[in-house]
């Protein structure tokens, strides 16, 4: 019986660790200020006019389930903004969505889109913009509820790289890479 607690207990152990290390080291300890130099990322310009979008989607076994092009329209009036985005995905279904922004005069920043279950934060600092929210996926892709935490870092060229990675219960069960680059006029 001590045996077997005793490596119960260190099985818990080790995850613990784990999870903390990842937690302290991986990509979401990332913090807005970490890229405090660089270009500066106004998501009032880069976010602005006609942007086409290009990525692809790890499941959790960290191979491509899915690619994607998406057109992206994104307007301002002062600090309030919205994004439309269509996606055309490689299994020939289409996506349309649209984030509803606010921005804060301190960088914070509050999102809302229909697939939302509640407003998404973040803050745009330096050269990167940071979100988190929870997601529901449609019903043909399960309906679940996922964590997200989502990064984009502006080039010195404008284009934009984005990273989102989703988890349920803590686990990471998919993994977004995108470029997001405006249209010339």
């Amino acid at each position: 019986m001590t045996d077997t607690f005793l490596l119960l207990a260190g099985m818990l152990g080790s995850l613990a660790l784990i999870s903390l290390a990842r937690r302290f080291t991986g990509f979401r300890a990332q913090k807005p200020s970490d890229y405090a130099n660089g270009p500066r990322f106004d998501p009032r310009t880069h976010l602005s006019g006609p942007i086409l979008c290009e990525g692809v989607i790890y499941g959790p076994t960290g191979r491509v389930v899915s690619r994607f092009v998406a057109d992206m329209h994104g307007e301002w009036q002062g600090n309030s903004g919205r994004l439309m985005e269509t996606f055309r995905y490689d299994s020939g279904t289409t996506q349309n969505r649209e984030w509803r922004l606010r921005l804060g005069n301190d960088g914070g920043i509050q999102a809302e889109a229909d697939d939302l279950v509640a407003p998404g934060t973040g803050r745009a600092e330096g050269s990167a913009v940071q979100m988190r929210y929870r997601i529901r996926l449609t019903p043909e892709a399960g309906g679940h509820v996922l964590d997200v935490t989502d990064w984009m870092y502006l080039m010195d060229n404008g284009t934009i790289m984005n990273r989102s990675q989703f988890t349920k219960f803590g686990i990471k069960v998919a993994e977004l890479v995108a470029t997001m680059r405006r249209v010339p006029a």
